[in-house]
C-alpha cells in the first residue's frame, strides 16, 4: 500500500521530488534554508477520560495498550489523510516520502545511567491501532535489554574509536550524498533522523512535553513530545467548575512542506481522532495519494 512510482532522474530511493508545488513553495526553501529557521511550534491538550476508557476496554485484545500507541497509531492515520505532512525538504527541494516511518528513543533502564538508544518503525498506510501496538511493541522488546545492540548503537559506538578531525569529515561526506540522494543503506538503515516524524514519550520520566528541535541531518519534518497527566480546573457547559484530566502534546513542524491551512485543518483531524480512538480499530476506507508527485503509479493508478 505504500505509494509506488517510476522513479525519475531527481527522485531519491526514500522520497519522489515534488514537481506540481505551488510556486511559493519552489523559493522558500532557498530563502528559509534550515529546519531551524522555518520551525513552527503547535500545542494541544487532550481529554483522558476517552482514552482510558478504550486502553481499558481494548487491554485484552491488544496487550500493553498506551496512550503512546494511539498517539502513535493517530499520527499514522493522520499521514494516510493529509500526506503533505509525510513530504521532507532536502537541499533546497521537496519530496515525498515513500513509507510512514517513526523514531522513537527509548531507556533501556529508568536510571541516569541507563542506556538510551532509538528504534524507527515502518508502517503502513492502512494500519490499524492493532498493527501499530504490535510492531512498536516488538520493536521496543527487541531492543531494550540492556547490552542489545542496533545498527544505530554500532555507528554511535564505532565513532567513539574514531579521531574528531575524521568525524566531521565522514559526517559532513553523508550530507553531501544525503543532499543528491545517494546516501549509503548502510547509513539510511541506522539513521533515526530519516523518518515522518520522530516521537518522546516525556510522560514516562513524569514531566509535562516540551518543544523539540528538528534536526538538521535527516529528512524529519515533524516532532512530537508527549507529557504526562495534569490535571486543570475547567467550567462544564452548565457553569459548574469541574477538574479534568488532560495530555499535553507539542509538536515541532517545518513550515516549508505545507500551507497553514493545511497544518490546521490536519491538526484538527489529529485530534479529532484522539478523541474518537475506536476509528483506529479499523483501516481507513481509502488512502490520499500526494498528488505533488506528478507521475503515474507504477499499478497504473
Amino acid at each position: 500500500m505504500q505509494q509506488t512510482y517510476k522513479r525519475g532522474l531527481f527522485d531519491r530511493y526514500d522520497g519522489w521530488r515534488i514537481r506540481n508545488v505551488d510556486a511559493l513553495f519552489n523559493v522558500v526553501p532557498f530563502i528559509l534554508r534550515t529546519r531551524l529557521d522555518s520551525q513552527n511550534l503547535f500545542e494541544e491538550s487532550i481529554p483522558v477520560e476517552g482514552l482510558e476508557r478504550f486502553i481499558r476496554a481494548r487491554r485484552e485484545e491488544i496487550p500493553d495498550l498506551s496512550y503512546m500507541h494511539v498517539i502513535i497509531a493517530a499520527m499514522v492515520r493522520l499521514l494516510s489523510q493529509r500526506p503533505y505532512l509525510n513530504r521532507f525538504i532536502v537541499h533546497s527541494k521537496v519530496y515525498a516520502r515513500s513509507n510512514i516511518t517513526v523514531s522513537i528513543a527509548i531507556k533501556r533502564s529508568l536510571t541516569e545511567r541507563g542506556e538510551e538508544t532509538t528504534v524507527r518503525v515502518e508502517f503502513e498506510p492502512t494500519d490499524t491501532i492493532m498493527d501499530v501496538a504490535r510492531r512498536m511493541n516488538e520493536a521496543i522488546t527487541s531492543n531494550k535489554a540492556e547490552g542489545t545492540q542496533n545498527s544505530t548503537d554500532a555507528f554511535a559506538k564505532a565513532f567513539g574509536y574514531i579521531p574528531a578531525f575524521l568525524i566531521r569529515l565522514i559526517v559532513a561526506t553523508a550530507r553531501w550524498l544525503d543532499n543528491i540522494g545517494h546516501l549509503p543503506r548502510l547509513i539510511y538503515d541506522a539513521s533515526p533522523f530519516h523518518c515522518s516524524f520522530f516521537i518522546t514519550n516525556l510522560g514516562s520520566l513524569g514531566i509535562g512535553p516540551v518543544y523539540h528541535h528538528l534536526y538538521e541531518f535527516g529528512t524529519c519534518s515533524l516532532f512530537i513530545a508527549m507529557g504526562n497527566k495534569t490535571r486543570v480546573h475547567t467550567v462544564s457547559e452548565t457553569g459548574e467548575r469541574e477538574a479534568r484530566r488532560f495530555i499535553g502534546l507539542k509538536m515541532n513542524t517545518d513550515e516549508r512542506i505545507c500551507d497553514g491551512l493545511y497544518y490546521a485543518t490536519s491538526m484538527k483531524l489529529l485530534r479529532h481522532l484522539l478523541l474518537h480512538p475506536e476509528e483506529l480499530l479499523t483501516p481507513p476506507e481509502t488512502v490520499v495519494v500526494d498528488d505533488g508527485v506528478g507521475k503515474k503509479r507504477i499499478d497504473g493508478k
